[in-house]
């Protein structure tokens, strides 16, 4: 992925004044050390053992073609009546994935999106003047930096500590709060941690929150894949302080082509009618979410429980078949995860991350990402996907932990 590319190397040439370009967009486009490996290999024609997959249409998933296909065949595609909010019966079926989750989402204070980059935007505009602060925990998906940058905000990173488990370090939170801190982001679960915020930890938040009259952003994206029996609360109905709850089908149904995602408000009632208000005409600004998606987005919806079994299936096998395999070795600690499509690897032996996964693809063909592209705060770090196909992942989790044997000798 492109910010995989130039996040190591981010923003080299700041203090050149560009005479075309905007300043927010002057990044050092250079491909880094992985990346150049990666399509060093992938030009060579030789295999790749990708421990980095994240789309789901490319996993040897099964879809229910037929329905997905009909769902975008309907005679009301040829109409077009414009919502700021989306189309209601779209919206309606939104509610309804969080009325199944036990969280009541008013059907007037959702809002459609083609993506939760795009929900980040609305949210970013409606919080945030030029030079204000959002915190965002660490680690964490590095997106967070690009949509920062683009929307001339700045983010400040507040740790999760992991002593048997993760939680947030709400010292440090607090202490990283300024007068130009406006909303405190929530990935629920985290990517690539896994762990989901617990509920003496959204007290917590809902309390500093409201007490600096500050919003949660919280991402939901991976939300139904918990490995636990227990459904996770959704922040959707968080009432505490303003909350602008992201989610989509990208994942909660496997669909990432398709384009479609949502806003959720909740809080104080002013605070939430104002919210709303606002959003509406920043929304109807860009109209960006197509008709034929909205239309289907009720099938997409109700068909996601059978994409979801597979997919934490698939999670919870090659989880076990990496715990097999690091039971056997020294020196390597795979980290508690209770939600999401990915593991982390704690290695003694890797003091270079990027060294390290360079070199394991280049001669072992297994593509993995390093930690310090989710800003973990100490060097050791693999992030590896659940969803890689099962005999390709225990193949290249083997080659891996050879790898790194090789080091500790």
């Amino acid at each position: 992925m492109l910010i995989f590319q130039t996040r190591p190397n981010k923003f080299p040439t700041r203090g050149r004044k560009p005479k075309l370009f905007a300043e927010r967009t002057n990044w050092n486009l250079e491909p880094n050390r992985l990346s150049r490996a990666l399509a060093a290999r992938r030009a060579s024609g030789k295999p790749i053992l990708d421990l980095t997959l994240s789309n789901p249409t490319e996993c040897g998933f099964r879809y229910a073609e037929h329905p997905i296909r009909t769902a975008l065949c309907s005679p009301e595609i040829l109409h077009y009546r414009p919502d700021p909010k989306g189309i209601s019966s779209a919206r309606a079926a939104v509610a309804k994935y969080y009325s199944e989750l036990g969280a009541a989402a008013d059907l007037e204070a959702i809002f459609l999106t083609v993506s939760t980059s795009e929900s980040y935007s609305f949210a970013f505009r409606l919080l945030c003047n030029p030079g204000d602060e959002l915190l965002v925990p660490a680690p964490s998906y590095p997106l967070f930096d690009f949509l920062a940058e683009i929307h001339d905000v700045k983010l400040i990173r507040y740790p999760l500590l992991y002593e048997n488990g993760w939680r947030v370090n709400f010292h440090a939170l607090e202490k990283s709060l300024t007068a130009r801190t406006r909303a405190v982001i929530v990935v629920h679960p985290n990517n690539p941690t896994g762990h989901y915020t617990k509920s003496g930890e959204l007290a917590q938040l809902n309390h500093i929150c409201a007490a600096r009259e500050l919003a949660l952003i919280a991402d939901e994206v991976f939300l139904d894949f918990a490995l636990r029996e227990e459904t996770p609360h959704s922040f959707a109905a968080n009432s505490t302080a303003l909350t602008l709850t992201a989610s989509g089908i990208s994942k909660i149904c496997g669909l990432p082509q398709m384009k479609a995602a949502w806003l959720a408000i909740s809080g104080p009632q002013a605070a939430k009618t104002q919210a709303i208000a606002r959003l509406e005409v920043l929304a109807d600004t860009y109209l960006s979410l197509n008709t034929p998606v909205q239309l289907a987005l009720p099938t997409f919806l109700d068909g996601r429980f059978e994409l979801q079994r597979q997919l934490i299936s698939r999670v919870k096998r090659n989880l076990a078949e990496l715990d097999a395999q690091v039971a056997a070795q020294r020196g390597c600690v795979r980290l508690t995860v209770e939600g999401g499509w990915y593991a982390v690897l704690q290695i003694a032996s890797i003091t270079e991350e990027e060294e390290f996964a360079t070199g394991l693809l280049q001669d072992s063909g297994v593509y993995v990402h390093p930690g310090h592209f989710f800003e973990f705060a100490s060097p050791g770090y693999l992030v590896l996907s659940l969803i890689t196909p099962e005999k390709e992942f225990s193949t290249a989790v083997q080659l891996l932990l050879a790898r790194a044997n090789e080091q500790r000798r």
